[in-house]
């Protein structure tokens, strides 16, 4: 297929290669100026000055760009191609985005790991025939794709799969703060963490982090906030409460405060500490 790709982010860059090496005519485009020429370079790919450049002639354009102004923006114009986002904007910003146009919304989950390894988990939303289309792609970059429902279902299901885990890495910070607190040896408590109820995967993914004040970033805290906030609003609509998805978004908007909005989000273990009136690791 010939695809456009915009977007060359920490995952978008990573997922664009395994379209690439699947063997699709890629050209790609990212905000920042060079990158796009270096990325093709280094791929195999071909660069585009802009998002239109990049949709010309393709069969499928792939956003995978920071919020859903930014995805409005790019895909602008652009009719003709099946568009597959796979941000995190949010059900409304879907389906206002698959107005007059054959769009899929395709949000992913497994970090930067998955997009690393191609074995990302995708939850699309459309109508069957182009989520089938979009399959040769979406193989591409994910183990796991899941037609969930219509447009607008594969953010909702995503924004609360994420709400859960902030839910769960604020809880596990909390929980090692007092493994800390009371002596406890960390190593244990962690592996006891993981092999008993309380098992998650953030704990296999965030508790060493945490526990090491490691916070390299594989998803940035001020991207969690954003999903957590979307699926807040989402809750609202629906008049469902979600109490422990506005604790942890209250945690993160602290470790904003703190600076650490480009960290992992395991940094939220920063906040908790802080509470406890540890000293903060520089952002």
């Amino acid at each position: 297929m010939r695809v456009g790709f915009c977007g060359l982010g920490i995952m978008g860059s990573r997922m664009a290669a395994h379209v690439v090496a699947a063997g699709h005519d890629v050209t790609v485009w990212t905000h920042t100026p060079g990158k796009a020429e270096a990325w093709a370079e280094r791929h195999g790919a071909r660069a585009a000055g802009t998002p239109a450049q990049a949709a010309e002639g393709a069969d499928a354009v792939i956003t995978m760009l920071v919020d859903g102004e930014q995805v409005a923006w790019a895909l602008d114009g652009i009719t003709e191609p099946l568009c597959i986002d796979m941000s995190t904007i949010g059900a409304p910003a879907a389906r206002a985005l698959a107005q007059g146009r054959r769009f899929i919304d395709a949000p992913v989950s497994g970090s930067t790991p998955g997009a690393e390894s191609g074995t990302l988990t995708i939850m699309a939303g459309g109508a069957p025939e182009d989520v089938e289309a979009a399959m040769p792609l979406l193989r591409a970059m994910g183990e796991r794709i899941v037609h969930v429902g219509p447009v607008g279902h594969g953010q909702a299901i995503k924004v609360i799969t994420n709400a859960v885990a902030a839910a769960n890495a604020a809880t596990l910070a909390q929980a090692l703060l007092v493994g800390e607190r009371c002596g406890l040896d960390l190593d244990a408590l962690i592996e006891l963490l993981g092999a008993t109820a309380s098992a998650s995967r953030m704990v296999d993914l965030k508790a060493r982090p945490m526990a090491e004040r490691d916070y390299t970033t594989l998803f940035k805290l001020e991207q969690m906030l954003k999903d957590v906030r979307l699926c807040l609003e989402q809750a609202h609509e629906a008049h469902a409460p979600f109490p422990a998805a506005a604790a942890a978004g209250e945690l993160l908007e602290g470790g904003m405060a703190r600076g650490l909005g480009e960290a992992d989000f395991a940094a939220v273990k920063e906040v908790v500490d802080g509470l406890a009136g540890r000293p903060a690791v520089s952002p």
